[in-house]
């Protein structure tokens, strides 16, 4: 196990680095927020959450643009919800905020039997009014606290499971065109998250409408990624990089490349190649060496 980390230790902050860079350039690589953008960032009360938005809120500090953060909780009445704690943590670091109270965990209740997995109607349910109260805070970013082994699991999930390869991708439309959504955390590995909310000592409420359940399809991926993690070191980044280096025409959606008219060149005729061929080829120097030929006074170079 590793050693737990000092908020203030030389490990502690070269973690933070690497979160901020990996951060900073998720959110270049894509575009994910501009000048004026209110980013509304969706805080639950896990970690992954709360380390999204302690890294939007430094970022925002040495960020060239300017930019409004609006930390977000939904209370879905879950009995025992500790309701006082996020307002409380909000307020102490200084973060504008808002508080959105639902009921879903009735309803939740009421539509799913015992037993089994709440998460697909939990999702859906939170999704719509995290959408309604993005529009009525003038949000144009909505913020998700999704990392990479996330959006690693999902896309194993949808290629074992769904016949899709489809994962999470770092920013989003939604359906109706009306908001952007982005995963900032999107190149930061859970661990490194795991370690900097330990460290930070965030006050993490677990989800008391579903406890311990997690979907048992996701539970069987997130085992067997580990246990690559662990076998073989660098497969996990490895995959991570191959999601941006997708190459159509070696797979096979007849939607994504052409292959019905996909056919042989024609070969080039003999004179063609015979013209091609007495075609003189010319090295054009570039002028540095033009120069330094002329300064040691080898003339001017062949062209």
């Amino acid at each position: 196990m590793t050693a737990p980390l000092s908020a203030s230790g030389k490990n502690f902050i070269n973690l933070e680095k690497w979160l901020l860079r990996q951060t900073g350039k998720a959110i270049a690589d894509y575009g994910m927020i501009g000048a004026g953008d209110t980013v509304m960032v969706c805080v639950s009360g896990g970690k992954d959450s709360y380390a999204m938005l302690s890294c939007l809120l430094a970022l925002r500090e040495r960020a060239p643009i300017d930019f409004r953060i609006v930390a977000m909780n939904l209370d879905q009445r879950q009995p025992g919800f500790p309701a006082d704690v996020l307002p409380a943590y909000f307020e102490k670091i200084g973060v504008e905020h808002r508080i959105v109270t639902e009921n879903t965990y009735s309803i939740v209740k009421s539509k799913i039997p015992e037993g089994k997995t709440t998460c697909s109607l939990c999702s859906r349910l939170r999704r719509g009014i995290i959408y309604r109260t993005a529009r009525e805070i003038g949000a144009t970013r909505i913020a998700l606290g999704h990392h990479r082994d996330d959006i690693l699991e999902t896309l194993f999930l949808n290629m074992f499971f769904g016949g899709k390869i489809k994962a999470m991708p770092p920013k989003l439309r939604s359906d109706d065109g009306q908001h952007i959504v982005i995963r900032p955390l999107a190149y930061c590995s859970e661990a490194d998250i795991a370690r900097y909310a330990r460290a930070k000592a965030f006050p993490i409420i677990p989800c008391g409408l579903c406890g311990s359940q997690e979907n048992a399809q996701r539970r069987q991926i997130k085992a067997m990624l580990q246990d690559w993690a662990r076998l073989h070191p660098g497969r996990i980044e490895s995959l991570a990089t191959s999601l941006r280096n997708v190459v159509p025409s070696h797979l096979g959606d007849r939607h994504l490349f052409d292959f019905s008219h996909l056919e042989q060149e024609e070969p080039a005729r003999e004179e063609e190649k015979e013209e091609a061929a007495a075609v003189p080829v010319r090295f054009i120097a570039p002028p540095f060496i033009r120069e330094t030929a002329r300064l040691v006074g080898a003339g001017e170079p062949d062209r």
